[in-house]
Protein backbone atom coordinates (compact mmCIF):
# COMPACT_ATOMS: atom_id res chain seq x y z
CA UNK A 1 0.00 0.00 0.00
CA UNK A 2 3.14 2.11 1.08
CA UNK A 3 4.33 1.46 -2.59
CA UNK A 4 1.23 2.44 -3.96
CA UNK A 5 0.39 5.82 -2.43
CA UNK A 6 4.15 6.71 -3.11
CA UNK A 7 3.83 6.01 -6.85
CA UNK A 8 0.46 8.27 -7.08
CA UNK A 9 2.15 11.02 -5.79
CA UNK A 10 5.11 10.95 -7.99
CA UNK A 11 2.76 10.54 -10.98
CA UNK A 12 0.23 13.39 -9.34
CA UNK A 13 3.83 15.98 -8.87
CA UNK A 14 5.05 14.78 -12.45
CA UNK A 15 1.53 15.50 -14.11
CA UNK A 16 1.48 19.09 -11.84
CA UNK A 17 4.95 19.91 -13.26
CA UNK A 18 4.11 19.37 -17.15
CA UNK A 19 0.97 21.29 -16.76
CA UNK A 20 3.00 24.09 -14.88
CA UNK A 21 5.63 23.67 -18.07
CA UNK A 22 2.68 23.75 -20.53
CA UNK A 23 1.40 27.00 -19.18
CA UNK A 24 4.92 28.75 -19.36
CA UNK A 25 5.80 27.69 -22.39
CA UNK A 26 2.11 28.81 -24.35
CA UNK A 27 2.19 31.99 -22.20
CA UNK A 28 6.24 33.01 -23.43
CA UNK A 29 6.27 35.31 -25.95
CA UNK A 30 10.23 34.63 -26.67
CA UNK A 31 9.29 31.17 -26.65
CA UNK A 32 6.76 31.86 -29.35
CA UNK A 33 8.90 33.78 -31.12
CA UNK A 34 11.65 31.86 -31.43
CA UNK A 35 9.05 28.28 -32.39
CA UNK A 36 9.23 27.80 -35.71
CA UNK A 37 6.16 25.77 -35.27
CA UNK A 38 3.98 28.80 -34.15
CA UNK A 39 5.56 31.05 -36.49
CA UNK A 40 4.47 28.64 -39.19
CA UNK A 41 0.94 28.76 -37.86
CA UNK A 42 0.99 32.18 -37.24
CA UNK A 43 1.44 32.90 -40.65
CA UNK A 44 -0.79 30.06 -42.14
CA UNK A 45 -3.35 32.41 -40.39
CA UNK A 46 -2.25 35.09 -41.52
CA UNK A 47 -2.85 33.54 -45.58
CA UNK A 48 -5.68 32.26 -45.14
CA UNK A 49 -7.31 35.55 -43.74
CA UNK A 50 -5.77 37.40 -47.23
CA UNK A 51 -7.16 34.51 -49.18
CA UNK A 52 -10.36 34.73 -47.46
CA UNK A 53 -11.17 37.88 -48.42
CA UNK A 54 -9.82 38.46 -51.35
CA UNK A 55 -12.13 35.24 -52.52
CA UNK A 56 -14.89 37.09 -51.26
CA UNK A 57 -14.25 40.34 -52.60
CA UNK A 58 -13.63 38.80 -56.28
CA UNK A 59 -16.71 37.28 -56.12
CA UNK A 60 -18.80 40.19 -55.08
CA UNK A 61 -16.82 42.46 -57.50
CA UNK A 62 -18.17 39.50 -59.98
CA UNK A 63 -21.51 39.84 -59.05
CA UNK A 64 -21.42 43.69 -59.29
CA UNK A 65 -20.54 43.44 -62.67
CA UNK A 66 -22.94 40.65 -63.90
CA UNK A 67 -26.22 43.12 -62.30
CA UNK A 68 -24.53 46.10 -64.23
CA UNK A 69 -24.88 43.43 -67.39
CA UNK A 70 -28.25 42.79 -66.69
CA UNK A 71 -29.32 46.74 -67.21
CA UNK A 72 -26.55 47.46 -69.72
CA UNK A 73 -26.57 44.26 -72.26
CA UNK A 74 -27.70 45.82 -75.92
CA UNK A 75 -25.63 49.20 -74.90
CA UNK A 76 -22.04 50.73 -76.02
CA UNK A 77 -21.21 50.02 -72.12
CA UNK A 78 -21.66 46.08 -72.67
CA UNK A 79 -17.86 45.38 -74.21
CA UNK A 80 -16.63 48.07 -71.55
CA UNK A 81 -18.46 46.02 -68.21
CA UNK A 82 -18.18 42.72 -70.05
CA UNK A 83 -14.17 42.82 -70.28
CA UNK A 84 -13.84 44.38 -66.33
CA UNK A 85 -16.48 41.00 -65.88
CA UNK A 86 -14.04 38.90 -67.12
CA UNK A 87 -10.51 40.04 -65.36
CA UNK A 88 -12.62 39.75 -62.74
CA UNK A 89 -13.76 35.96 -63.30
CA UNK A 90 -10.30 35.33 -63.74
CA UNK A 91 -9.39 36.82 -60.49
CA UNK A 92 -11.61 34.60 -58.51
CA UNK A 93 -11.14 31.52 -60.82
CA UNK A 94 -7.33 32.11 -59.09
CA UNK A 95 -8.31 32.48 -55.65
CA UNK A 96 -10.77 29.48 -55.87
CA UNK A 97 -7.81 27.42 -56.95
CA UNK A 98 -5.69 28.59 -53.99
CA UNK A 99 -8.62 28.60 -51.48
CA UNK A 100 -8.49 24.54 -52.96
CA UNK A 101 -4.95 24.03 -52.70
CA UNK A 102 -4.28 25.73 -49.54
CA UNK A 103 -7.61 24.23 -47.76
CA UNK A 104 -8.81 27.57 -46.41
CA UNK A 105 -12.09 27.98 -45.47
CA UNK A 106 -14.49 30.32 -47.28
CA UNK A 107 -15.71 33.01 -45.65
CA UNK A 108 -19.58 32.00 -44.65
CA UNK A 109 -20.79 35.25 -45.84
CA UNK A 110 -20.50 34.48 -49.76
CA UNK A 111 -24.18 33.67 -49.92
CA UNK A 112 -24.78 37.25 -48.82
CA UNK A 113 -22.15 39.07 -51.41
CA UNK A 114 -23.30 37.16 -53.86
CA UNK A 115 -26.83 38.73 -53.66
CA UNK A 116 -25.44 41.56 -52.20
CA UNK A 117 -23.14 42.32 -55.01
CA UNK A 118 -25.79 41.86 -57.89
CA UNK A 119 -28.16 44.25 -56.10
CA UNK A 120 -25.60 46.81 -56.25
CA UNK A 121 -24.71 46.38 -59.62
CA UNK A 122 -28.37 46.41 -60.74
CA UNK A 123 -29.69 48.78 -58.75
CA UNK A 124 -26.29 51.66 -59.59
CA UNK A 125 -27.14 50.81 -63.21
CA UNK A 126 -31.07 51.30 -62.68
CA UNK A 127 -29.72 55.15 -61.67
CA UNK A 128 -28.09 55.51 -64.56
CA UNK A 129 -24.41 55.31 -66.44
CA UNK A 130 -22.99 57.30 -64.46
CA UNK A 131 -24.01 56.10 -61.31
CA UNK A 132 -22.94 52.55 -62.11
CA UNK A 133 -19.56 53.69 -62.99
CA UNK A 134 -19.51 55.73 -59.53
CA UNK A 135 -20.39 52.19 -58.41
CA UNK A 136 -17.64 50.92 -60.05
CA UNK A 137 -14.51 53.67 -58.63
CA UNK A 138 -15.80 53.28 -55.54
CA UNK A 139 -15.55 49.61 -54.85
CA UNK A 140 -12.12 49.27 -57.27
CA UNK A 141 -10.43 51.86 -55.12
CA UNK A 142 -10.83 50.39 -51.78
CA UNK A 143 -9.82 46.64 -52.91
CA UNK A 144 -7.02 48.53 -54.99
CA UNK A 145 -6.25 49.93 -51.38
CA UNK A 146 -6.90 46.55 -50.06
CA UNK A 147 -4.07 44.95 -52.21
CA UNK A 148 -1.67 47.23 -51.38
CA UNK A 149 -1.89 46.43 -47.59
CA UNK A 150 -1.74 42.97 -48.34
CA UNK A 151 1.45 43.32 -50.32
CA UNK A 152 3.29 45.53 -48.29
CA UNK A 153 2.39 42.88 -45.61
CA UNK A 154 4.20 39.86 -48.02
CA UNK A 155 7.32 42.02 -47.88
CA UNK A 156 7.43 41.36 -44.38
CA UNK A 157 9.79 38.92 -42.43
CA UNK A 158 8.50 35.11 -42.56
CA UNK A 159 6.42 35.81 -45.88
CA UNK A 160 9.73 35.17 -47.82
CA UNK A 161 8.22 32.22 -49.80
CA UNK A 162 5.18 33.73 -51.07
CA UNK A 163 6.57 35.81 -53.87
CA UNK A 164 4.39 33.82 -56.22
CA UNK A 165 1.14 35.28 -54.32
CA UNK A 166 2.57 38.70 -54.16
CA UNK A 167 2.95 39.07 -57.54
CA UNK A 168 -0.31 37.58 -58.46
CA UNK A 169 -1.53 40.23 -56.03
CA UNK A 170 0.34 43.27 -57.65
CA UNK A 171 -1.12 41.72 -60.77
CA UNK A 172 -4.90 42.08 -59.55
CA UNK A 173 -4.34 45.34 -58.04
CA UNK A 174 -3.39 46.77 -61.55
CA UNK A 175 -6.88 44.88 -63.11
CA UNK A 176 -8.44 47.09 -60.34
CA UNK A 177 -6.73 50.57 -60.70
CA UNK A 178 -7.55 50.23 -64.69
CA UNK A 179 -11.23 49.22 -63.74
CA UNK A 180 -11.02 52.48 -61.84
CA UNK A 181 -9.60 54.62 -64.25
CA UNK A 182 -12.05 53.41 -67.05
CA UNK A 183 -15.20 54.68 -64.23
CA UNK A 184 -13.67 57.84 -64.24
CA UNK A 185 -13.53 57.93 -68.30
CA UNK A 186 -16.79 57.14 -68.75
CA UNK A 187 -18.52 59.80 -66.19
CA UNK A 188 -18.33 58.51 -62.98
CA UNK A 189 -17.55 61.89 -61.35
CA UNK A 190 -21.02 63.36 -63.26
CA UNK A 191 -23.23 61.37 -61.05
CA UNK A 192 -25.69 62.52 -58.56
CA UNK A 193 -24.11 63.17 -55.31
CA UNK A 194 -21.03 61.49 -56.65
CA UNK A 195 -19.31 61.86 -53.41
CA UNK A 196 -22.35 60.29 -50.81
CA UNK A 197 -22.29 57.64 -53.12
CA UNK A 198 -18.85 57.21 -53.12
CA UNK A 199 -18.65 57.46 -49.19
CA UNK A 200 -21.77 55.11 -48.60
CA UNK A 201 -20.46 52.37 -51.20
CA UNK A 202 -16.59 52.59 -49.61
CA UNK A 203 -18.26 52.07 -46.25
CA UNK A 204 -19.86 49.22 -47.45
CA UNK A 205 -17.23 47.45 -49.12
CA UNK A 206 -14.52 47.96 -45.78
CA UNK A 207 -17.12 46.91 -43.57
CA UNK A 208 -17.34 43.38 -45.86
CA UNK A 209 -13.92 43.16 -45.56
CA UNK A 210 -13.86 43.30 -42.35
CA UNK A 211 -16.41 40.67 -41.98
CA UNK A 212 -15.00 38.79 -44.41
CA UNK A 213 -11.91 38.36 -42.67
CA UNK A 214 -13.36 37.00 -39.05
CA UNK A 215 -16.67 35.01 -40.49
Amino acid sequence: LSSLNSGTETYRKHMMSRRIFVRYMSSSPKWKQNSPLFADKESKAVLDKMIRVDHAGELGARQIYAGQLAIFRGTSLQPVIEEMAEQEKKHLNAFNRLISKRRVRPTAMLPVWRVAGYALGFGSALVGKEAAMACTVAVEEVIAEHYNDQIRQLHETGFEKEQPLREMIKEFRDDELEHKDIGIEFDAEMAPMYKAISQVIKAGCHAAIYISERV
